[in-house]
This record gives C-alpha cells, structure tokens and sequence, in this order.
C-alpha cells in the first residue's frame, strides 16, 4: 500500500433524518440552541434540510436536520436516522483517487457540490466484489476543507 497522500482533519458534519424536519428542528434548535445557519433542498438527492450549527470560525460543526422530499422514493434520507458523518480533507481528489486504488466503494455521483457548497464524495457503507472496502455500514460523506478549515486543524498539533 502506498503512502497515503491526504490528511483527515476533523468532523465537519452529522446528518440527521427523520419524516418531520419541523420535529428536528424543534430538538436541536429550540431544545439544544444550535444555530440555524441555512437551507437545502435536492429533489435528486430527495432531501429538504435545515443546516444549523455548533461553534463558530474554521472548527464549526454541522448539524443537518433532513427530511425526504417524498417519503416513497429513494434515497431515504431519513432511514436510518444518523444519516452520514462528514470528515474534513485536506485534498479530496487525491483520497478519492487513492482511497480507490486500494479498493473502496463510493456511492454514484463522484465529487460534487454539497449543500453548503463545499466539494463532497460518499463512502458507500459496504463494499462489493469490483470495490470490497466500504466505511462498515455508515455512510461517510468526504469534504474538501477551505484553507481556513487546514489552517486551523494545522495549528492543532
């Protein structure tokens, strides 16, 4: 196996789903205080999500509170209900291009714009015979982080 020739910084996202994002909302938000910082919507993706918020500056962490725009077609963002994790990267064409070198699976889509207009790419949660390493069940979503994002995880240690 080569060198790996990228970083994981830090977690730069939870997803949450469920059928009500009002309900989602209510928790996280009028419950817990996190901030609502935005809004996405994807009919390809199926998804109607509030982004909100903890901390602030480079080291912010999203929460994302989904719900499907149609509950009878896929992908179900609220099944199962942590949806994904997201993890900052330092270099996301140099994971993904490496990362499938040593045989991991990624969902269709390749490297896209997220919700919050960063670059994205899926783990998909299981492996299959052309690509048998899969992130063990959870979805993993892969964020090319800013160079705010590096700069702070660089001052870290």
């Amino acid at each position: 196996m080569s060198e790996r020739p990228f970083k994981i910084l830090g977690v730069q996202q939870i997803a949450v789903g469920g059928a009500d994002k009002g309900r989602l909302r209510h928790f996280w938000v009028d419950m817990l205080g996190l901030n609502l910082t935005g809004n996405f919507r994807s009919e390809r993706e199926n998804v109607d999500e509030d982004i909100t918020a903890i901390g602030a500056g480079p080291l912010k962490v999203e929460v994302d509170l989904m719900q499907p725009l149609d509950p009878e077609k896929k992908p179900r963002v609220d099944q199962p209900q942590l949806n994904h994790v997201g993890l900052w990267v330092d270099d996301l064409p140099k994971a993904v291009e490496w990362l499938g070198e040593q045989g991991v699976r990624f969902t269709p889509g390749g490297i896209r714009k997220g919700g919050s207009g960063f670059d994205i790419c899926f783990v998909h949660p299981k492996g299959n015979e052309q690509s048998p390493i899969g992130s063990e069940g959870v979805l993993l979503e892969l964020v090319q982080a800013p160079p705010e994002v590096i700069e702070a995880f660089s001052r870290m240690g």
